[in-house]
Formats: structure tokens, C-alpha cells, sequence
């Protein structure tokens, strides 16, 4: 009788803990891709998307002419490593303007200068 009891009250705490979450709260979750997304719910309006009937034409991509110049050089010569280095920080420099960092997420450098330790 005991453990049904224990098993009811920690059922109820689990459930109160739910029912007492702030439902004011809106912020935007973190969605993977798969499946419907979450902050498109019934209470976020929907932008409505209009096709495009002239698409512009694609960027070239920057590294594209390198990799084929990579590909005539001698694997991992000197001149080889500066071209799959130019590449790889072209490709760095894309990541970065696509990369998106919450500004509160990121906490300002001390200013002492650089220091190791915890991350707190």
C-alpha cells in the first residue's frame, strides 16, 4: 500500500510540474529539421511564400576554379596545401556568414586579458 502511494504522489508532482510551466513564454525552440516545425504553431502566422519566375542567377562558387586547379597539382606538394588551404578558408568564411550566435550566449571576455580556467 505504501509503494501505490509513493507511485501516486510522484505521478501527481510530475504532473503538477507540467501544469505550473509559464505558458506566457513564447520563445523560439530548437527545431532539427525533421518534421513539422515548432515555432510555426497555430499561433505564428505563416509568411507566405511567393515563386520566384525569374530566379536569379546561382553565385559561382568562389571554390570551385581552385578544386580544379587542386585536382592538376601534385597531392600534397607545397602549392597544393596553398590552394586546399585558400579552399578551406573560403569555406570557414561561408560557415561564418551563415553561423548565427545568440548574443546572450555569449559571454564578454574578462578584461585582464586572456584567461583559462571553467567555462563559468
Amino acid at each position: 500500500m505504501m509503494r501505490h502511494g509513493l507511485i501516486l504522489l510522484t505521478f501527481c508532482t510530475t504532473l503538477l510540474g507540467c501544469a505550473v510551466a509559464p505558458a506566457q513564454e513564447r520563445r523560439p525552440i530548437a527545431w532539427d529539421g525533421l518534421g513539422q516545425d515548432p515555432n510555426k504553431g497555430p499561433n505564428r502566422p505563416h509568411i507566405a511564400k511567393r515563386p520566384a519566375t525569374n530566379p536569379a542567377p546561382a553565385t559561382s562558387d568562389p571554390n570551385q576554379e581552385r578544386e580544379r586547379v587542386l585536382g592538376t597539382l601534385r597531392p600534397y606538394s607545397d602549392a597544393w596545401w596553398a590552394v586546399h588551404d585558400e579552399i578551406e578558408a573560403e569555406n570557414d568564411r561561408q560557415l561564418g556568414t551563415k553561423l548565427v550566435i545568440c548574443p546572450r550566449c555569449v559571454q564578454a571576455a574578462p578584461p585582464d586579458g586572456d584567461v583559462t580556467g571553467s567555462t563559468r
